[in-house]
């Protein structure tokens, strides 16, 4: 469906209410669509916080495994130190085999091994199971004994001069994990034979150490995305605004405030935008002011043309009106050329009213005369005016009318000649075809259709029908004359009583105008009450609708379309 159509200014769509959190993913698609200052904030964040937290973790993981291998490092230092010293302690002291004496001994390479390794787990449990008196007990000062692993004391037990470590998890009393360090190595007892050693080490304090690193490393993280994010704000609110602000201007220009100018202050990139702008500005206002004169130049002079063609007009049609009623009394050539002159000054005559017309709305200087009037009666007179006409084209003017009867505020002069342009249009591209007129109405509007069913018009002959002096077909032969302005003079009419004109047309289909008119004053804003597109139904089922209308001939009112 084409229609006529007037410029309207693209407006953003309003968001819904963010109280309703269901509407908030169409109103975040929204603002991600329309604002540069959101998008780029957001994939700003974005990315700073993928990065921080990307440099949060491998700091955290470097900074754990470094505090955990120094700690192992001096884990495995205390204790074999601690180990040596009780060592040397065995070796050095002499004993002539009494239990009790190497008791004591053992008691006191404990208290050395307590002293040097500052932890107070430990165990030594004898390797060789065969019983002997004067062997010292096993020792073990933490209750769990499950934290030493049947692995852990293979290793042990069958490597006499290694270390060996194993990471333990020493639990809390809430239940909480606690991780430590259990180191094992083998102890020589003179006379006895060698004992396992394992020394427990706690590794709460670098633990809660790390989690304070990693607690301020993601405070600091979550500070620098914050810090980045209102840095970006800034820095794109610099940049942002003056485009917001030209968009802005450009928006005002365009809607004909041609004074509106871009601020400009210093001189980097966007000062040099803001003046080329207000440049291209002040060349736009100023050609626009040229071409308003021109305009308003070209007017007065079609206006007064016309206005100073009326008088010598009038005196022609009145000598042409006298030749062609003695025309009888002429010889042949000199009748027809009689008939030729009148009807060639009644069209020089339509002519002018035309142009007179299109200056009075160039000057806006039309007015209405409105009267109560029904539409569907005006509809009548206006067939039975041009019922001569259709029939010499051999057309069936049809009229349904299932409403539009009610008296409607309006200028019935200007929607008559608006229905007498149309109904003559049709009936002269018709092809002889049956022409239909629709009449209804509602609390809204009233709405009158014109359709025939011709030849039709391309879809882009449809968006420039409406302009003047332009016709479809310029090869074609007019047999009701024309000036190629009744339609941009009819929808002149419709938009000055608030309505509209809009017309649908397919080749090989025909076309429909449709005269919309609201009832109350102001402009249109419910639908017209008759379809503009008629779809898909066809032409003959649409014929069988309505029913042909018998007018008498009025011989001397024949009108044509302009």
């Amino acid at each position: 469906m084409a229609e006529a159509r007037t410029a309207t200014a693209a407006v953003p769509t309003p968001l819904t209410g963010w109280r309703d959190w269901r509407a908030w993913p169409g109103n975040l698609a929204a603002v991600w669509r329309r604002s540069l200052r959101f998008r780029t904030i957001v994939v700003t964040l974005a990315l700073s916080a993928l990065a921080v937290t990307v440099a949060c973790a491998l700091m955290a993981l470097f900074i754990r495994n470094d505090l955990f291998t120094s700690r192992l490092n001096q884990v495995l230092s205390i204790s074999r130190s601690a180990t040596e010293a009780a060592q040397e302690t065995l070796d050095a002291a002499s004993f002539d085999g009494d239990g009790a004496q190497l008791q004591n001994l053992m008691s006191a390479a404990y208290g050395t091994i307590a002293q040097q390794s500052s932890s107070g787990m430990i165990a030594a449990f004898r390797i060789d199971r065969t019983p002997s008196p004067i062997a010292p007990q096993d020792f073990a000062s933490f209750p769990d004994e499950s934290l030493i692993t049947e692995g852990m004391r293979d290793a042990v037990q069958n490597g006499t001069a290694s270390q060996w470590w194993q990471s333990v998890d020493l639990g809390r009393a809430d239940g909480g994990p606690r991780p430590g360090i259990v180191v094992g190595q083998q102890l020589e007892v003179p006379q006895v034979g060698p004992y396992e050693l394992y020394i427990v080490y706690d590794l709460d304090g670098p633990s809660q150490t790390l989690a304070f690193v990693q607690g301020v490393l993601w405070i600091v993280g979550v500070g620098l995305v914050l810090l980045i994010g209102g840095i970006s704000w800034i820095v794109l609110r610099s940049v942002t605004t003056p485009i917001r602000n030209a968009a802005d201007t450009s928006a005002r220009l365009a809607a004909g405030e041609l004074q509106v100018r871009l601020p400009v202050r210093g001189e980097d990139e966007l000062a040099t935008l803001g003046r080329s702008f207000n440049a291209m500005a002040d060349s736009i206002e100023s050609q626009i002011k040229e071409l308003a004169d021109l305009s308003l130049v070209q007017q007065r002079f079609v206006s007064d043309v016309s206005h100073e063609l009326r008088t010598p007009l009038t005196t022609i049609r009145l000598a042409a009106d006298m030749i062609n009623d003695q025309r009888d009394e002429f010889d042949p050539t000199t009748a027809r050329a009689a008939e030729l002159l009148n009807a060639q000054v009644q069209r020089f005559e339509t002519l002018l009213t035309d142009l007179l017309e299109i200056s009075r709305y160039d000057a806006g200087s039309v007015q209405l005369e409105r009267e109560p009037t029904s539409l569907a009666h005006l509809a009548e007179d206006v067939i039975e005016s041009m019922h001569q006409l259709a029939q010499q084209h051999g057309t069936e003017v049809r009229l349904v009318a299932p409403g539009g009867y009610s008296p409607v505020d309006m200028d019935p002069r200007r929607v008559r000649r608006v229905v007498r342009n149309l109904l003559g249009n049709a009936i002269e591209h018709g092809e002889g075809r049956p022409v239909v007129v629709t009449v209804d109405s509602d609390q809204q509007a009233v709405a009158l259709g014109v359709r025939d069913f011709g030849l039709g018009m391309k879809p882009g002959d449809v968006e420039r029908v409406f302009d003047r002096f332009w016709r479809a077909d310029p090869s074609r032969t007019r047999t009701i004359g024309g000036t190629g302005l009744g339609l941009s003079i009819a929808l002149g009419d419709a938009r000055l009583h608030g309505g509209e004109l809009a017309v649908w047309s397919e080749v090989g289909r025909g076309s429909n105008f449709v005269l919309t008119i609201p009832r109350h004053s102001g402009r249109l804003k419910a639908p017209s009450p008759v379809r503009v597109d008629p779809g898909e139904e066809d032409g003959v089922q649409a014929l069988d609708l309505t029913q042909p209308i018998d007018l008498p001939v009025r011989g001397a009112q024949t009108g044509g379309a302009q």
